[in-house]
């Protein structure tokens, strides 16, 4: 049985209480939150133990039905969380490692995702649409079959395969054995090295991004629908910068998923790319100073272009221009270094 230890837990928060229900630590999420909502690093500090937290009472509910976990496991955050660059609002993106191969394995720990998932919900963690939860069997695996799982998704290599891989590989774990995700990732590097071709179809799969900024260098909102007259952070500004570095991650067999962390481990390969990292930087604390009222999760990836004055949108054109940069620059890298291989 994995031993869950909620001291360190407490010690993050900087307290001695233990929440003992989904209902508490939503009602404490929201009054933590407004403490650190200008603050990129305390705030994903925050929901990592909200999510700590969440995960700790949904083991609790699962052991009383179901007795103690028939293996030990690791839980694992994905996407922005993965990344530790969720704004106030996020959704949920998570699986489950288990070192165990039989049905009881699996049914317990399916069973764990779907209370965690169910739980996570409750505290005002918006449900994956694309169904990245541990509450289902894709993302809920023992290691052999996550290890196939990984060698498929690459030896397939079609646009959703590679888009699930790449979901994998901005992952980190919260609760459980960390060696186990290491594992999976040295797969993964393992396979990509055997198959350089794959590192071209990952820029390819990620190749398309949605231009902020028209011909006449205005930014363009969207024209239709509940959104029209906003921007779209998450597609036209910060996926330059995440899908960029997270190549050249999988290049260098960088495990750290944060795309912060990935800036500083491969600047000394790529000096040109470290002077994009102010700009990410800028970015978060962009986000957060603009949609530090948002009332929901799709709120948080949107800014509207009538709140910006005329110096925050010549703030964002630059963030743009600047994503858009990095991208072609590091397509350009990945390209030349295959063609030496």
């Amino acid at each position: 049985m994995l031993k869950l230890d909620r001291r360190k837990s407490r010690r993050d928060k900087g307290s001695d209480q233990v929440m003992e229900s989904y209902t508490e630590i939503k009602k404490w999420r929201w009054i933590q939150m407004s403490k650190v909502a200008s603050d990129h690093e305390q705030l994903n500090k925050l929901h990592d133990h909200i999510i700590r937290e969440t995960v700790h009472v949904a083991m609790k509910k699962v052991c009383a039905e179901w007795g103690s976990p028939p293996a030990p496991f690791a839980f694992f955050l994905m996407g922005s969380g993965g990344r530790f660059e969720q704004s106030i609002w996020s959704d949920q993106d998570h699986g489950i490692i288990y070192d165990g191969n039989d049905d009881e394995c699996q049914s317990y720990f399916l069973e764990l995702g779907k209370e965690i998932t169910h739980g996570l919900a409750v505290v005002d963690y918006e449900l994956c649409d694309g169904y990245v939860m541990a509450s289902y069997p894709l993302w809920c695996q023992s290691i052999s079959s996550w290890q196939q799982q990984i060698k498929q998704w690459l030896q397939e290599a079609r646009w959703e395969s590679l888009r699930h891989f790449s979901t994998f590989f901005d992952s980190r774990v919260v609760i459980g054995r960390e060696a186990y995700l290491k594992t999976l990732k040295e797969t993964a590097f393992s396979l990509l090295k055997s198959q350089p071709h794959l590192y071209i179809r990952l820029v390819e799969n990620v190749a398309f991004i949605q231009k902020g900024i028209g011909v006449f260098g205005q930014l363009l909102p969207e024209t239709r629908g509940e959104q029209a007259g906003t921007i779209k952070l998450k597609q036209t500004t910060f996926f330059p910068y995440v899908n960029a570095l997270r190549l050249l991650a999988l290049k260098n067999d960088v495990f750290l998923p944060s795309t912060l962390s990935r800036f500083k481990l491969l600047e000394n390969n790529y000096p040109t790319i470290g002077r994009y990292r102010p700009y990410f930087q800028e970015l978060l604390d962009f986000r957060l100073r603009f949609c530090k009222h948002a009332r929901s999760y799709k709120q948080v990836h949107v800014v509207h272009k009538h709140a910006l004055s005329k110096e925050g949108r010549q703030q964002l054109k630059v963030l743009m221009k600047n994503g858009y940069s990095l991208f072609s620059e590091t397509k350009s890298i990945v390209e030349k270094e295959c063609s030496l291989w």
